[in-house]
């Protein structure tokens, strides 16, 4: 994008600029989440400011009006989110602006993101092309029934630190990037489980706390009963506590497990992206898929 974007936006009758989403308090991105019903803590913003660059719209007294990030996976392709405006300037052109200065930061790199019912038009604007439905399932947790025995030389144990290249190699491929600085920066704030075959990683999930209370994902495996094995004993832990996996598929085994263990489907939003090189790998021939998003913001 060559257009030079302007650094201020007159809203009625005041007037807005633009800055770093790493300088300004976390309480105030966190107060701009709640206004709009988003359940981000201030330790999930600064989750996001570690991995990710962005802006906020600030009105002529400092408050935040609006915020958006972008979130690099080497320097071909980067994942968006975390579009908000404040309910009192949502039809302003707040949220148009904003795209403008990321698009521009962004430029020459495949994006994809995942898109609310109201914002789609706006990303529709900017080329984005629809793909799959996200499906957002959350819950009290309740103890999951019995599941087929892991088979016969499998293993399934926590992960470490030391298991971050197998991570790396097996999400690649099901992400469509290499992700490994948000890897590494989820790895030390989830609990994480891993099946391996002999040295071979098959399948990990993760789990962290976000919002409410704790949020499974990623969750990456080449068939739904390696993604249930890995993903059984976080809904384990919880049981009774309130859990959240942001699934791409509605049906299958999987997504028949997830909410069988208490997770109903809340909400959904849209994959959408600006060209075929920034979707998500598939299926074929027990490759690895992603089974559940890190977040919606970060995919």
């Amino acid at each position: 994008m060559n257009t030079k974007i302007p650094q201020t936006l007159h809203v009625d009758a005041f007037e807005m600029r633009t800055a770093d989403i790493a300088d300004v308090e976390l309480s105030q991105l966190q107060a701009l989440s709640i206004s709009v019903g988003w359940p981000h803590r201030a330790p999930d913003w600064q989750h996001a400011r570690d991995v990710g660059h962005g802006f906020v719209a600030l009105d002529e007294i400092g408050r935040i009006s609006a915020s958006t990030m972008w979130f690099p996976h080497g320097d071909q392709f980067a994942t968006f989110g975390m579009l908000i405006t404040a309910p009192r300037l949502q039809a302003n052109g707040a949220a148009r602006w904003l795209m403008e200065r990321v698009l521009a930061d962004c430029s020459g790199r495949h994006i994809r993101l995942n898109s609310t019912r109201e914002a789609r038009r706006l990303y529709v604007s900017f080329g984005f092309r629809p793909q799959r439905t996200i499906f957002q399932c959350q819950g009290e947790a309740i103890a999951p029934s019995e599941t087929a025995a892991i088979a016969d030389g499998l293993m399934l144990r926590r992960l470490d630190r030391a298991d971050i290249e197998a991570v790396i190699a097996l999400d690649t491929p099901a992400f469509g990037a290499e992700r490994r600085v948000h890897l590494i920066r989820l790895l030390e704030s989830s609990i994480c489980y891993g099946l391996y075959d002999g040295d071979r990683l098959l399948a990990y999930s993760m789990r962290r706390r976000f919002g409410r209370g704790h949020v499974i994902g990623p969750v990456v495996a080449s068939c739904d009963a390696d993604a249930i094995a890995v993903t059984r004993p976080h809904i384990i832990a919880h049981v009774g506590s309130f859990l959240r996996i942001d699934l791409r598929f509605e049906a299958g085994d999987f997504a028949n497990f997830v909410q069988q263990s208490g997770m109903s489907v809340y909400d959904t939003v849209k994959t959408m992206v600006t060209s075929e090189a920034a979707s998500y790998g598939e299926s074929d021939g027990g490759r690895p898929i992603v089974y559940g998003l890190a977040s919606q913001s970060f995919g």
